[in-house]
């Protein structure tokens, strides 16, 4: 089969792979028609070369038809239409038990100290064969794939893999009270949809904050409120300003690692691409242990948010000596929550809207760019560079 793989830093390529196959009586094959290029496989372009090997196949936001299954598989069959969540999870462990699909303990990748198992992300993750291929085996088949209907295009479904129930735990975990000011930093795909679910979900105003024409203009004809970042000199005083120098209820940081701004993020790019030019062992050591992010999209989140507000943080991020501003967090009783989206925890929720014929979370206004799988090494070029208003890429196999 065709496949995109990893071969090293900004470098990934279609090449011939082998087929998957079924491996255990809990997998599944699938025939992928259409995978997302996440905003998080960037990271992958760029930052995390030191987990991955080349020949690594990326993706984690697939769906297609079930083509075989393994024995202890019965709720969908072959001919299904499916969306495959992107973390992979038995479903009955202590962890799935309670609604944490994210830490799956089935999955857990314990060697690396991280949680449940994830498609196409890293040997952090397990590394898992990604889904931006002809054909993708699915772990925990008996339990992960969402079956949804036939006879509609595959952007009305294909967003349950990680943008919408990411998004959707985001706004959830931001806790914005009844008749309350959101703040989302962000507007990529994540920051798009929970603007949206912000809305849908009840906030009485929802300011999206941004610098690309193209992502504060989808904003906006989504009803948000936009603030450009070119325009204003500090964005956390800015969102203060426009909710009566309090600082909006909630904040949703979906930016994450790779934020731009500040003297302090050029510095701490310096940093991470110089880690990524070291070899593998010596990078992924010191990745481990000293790895810094560049924090001007939280920082900005932390100090723009009221007094006992929260911050939702669901920008990926993978330092480990990140510094913090404890002592005012600590003054403002700031709330945070954070962490990868437990999909299957939302699907209930969000299942019923993406079907609905209104489309009130608008999902069919999201994809910017529907290109064939043999283009999906050019198109990472362009979602990096945020050209020709590139806001999200679907790959069609």
């Amino acid at each position: 089969m065709r496949a995109l793989t990893w071969q090293g830093r900004r470098d990934v390529r279609v090449e011939t792979v082998l087929d998957p196959t079924i491996q255990a009586p809990t997998d599944a094959i699938i025939r992928v028609t259409a995978s997302a290029i996440c905003g998080s496989d960037l990271h992958l372009y760029e930052v995390l070369g030191p987990f991955l090997t080349p020949g690594d196949i990326l993706g984690h936001e697939p769906m297609g038809i079930v083509e075989e299954v393994g024995a202890d598989v019965s709720h969908i069959k072959p001919g299904d239409r499916v969306v495959i969540p992107f973390n992979i999870s038995c479903g009955s462990c202590w962890m799935c038990s309670r609604g944490l699909f994210a830490q799956c303990e089935t999955t857990q990748v314990k060697e690396q100290g991280k949680g449940a198992a994830l498609f196409g992300y890293t040997s952090l993750y397990g590394s898992v064969p990604g889904g931006q291929a002809e054909y993708l085996r699915v772990p925990q088949a008996h339990f992960g794939p969402v079956k949804v209907p036939d006879g509609t295009p595959d952007e009305q479904f294909l967003f349950l893999s990680d943008v919408l129930p990411t998004a959707w735990q985001a706004v959830q975990f931001a806790d914005v009270p009844e008749g309350g000011t959101l703040a989302v930093l962000g507007l990529g795909p994540i920051g798009q949809m929970a603007t949206r679910i912000g809305r849908h979900r009840g906030a009485e105003r929802v300011i999206g904050v941004d610098s690309v024409d193209a992502r504060l203009q989808m904003a906006a004809r989504h009803g948000v409120e936009t603030l450009d970042m070119r325009e204003v000199g500090d964005v956390a005083e800015a969102l203060i300003e426009r909710t009566g120098g309090r600082g909006p209820d909630a904040v949703v940081e979906a930016v994450g690692m790779e934020a731009h701004g500040s003297v302090r993020s050029s510095v701490a790019k310096v940093a991470q691409s110089a880690v990524g030019m070291l070899p593998g062992k010596v990078a992924r050591t010191l990745a481990d242990k000293i790895a810094i992010d560049r924090m001007d999209a939280l920082l900005a989140a932390l100090k723009g948010v009221r007094r006992g507000g929260t911050v939702s943080i669901v920008g990926v991020y993978g330092g480990e000596i990140d510094p913090m501003p404890m002592m005012e967090m600590f003054d403002r009783g700031i709330q945070l929550r954070m962490g990868q989206a437990h999909v299957k925890r939302w699907i209930d929720d969000i299942l019923p809207l993406v079907s609905d014929p209104a489309d009130p979370l608008g999902v069919l206004d999201l994809t910017t760019h529907q290109v064939p799988l043999a283009e999906a090494a050019h198109m990472y070029e362009v979602f990096q560079k945020k050209e020709d208003d590139c806001i999200k890429v679907v790959l069609k196999p």
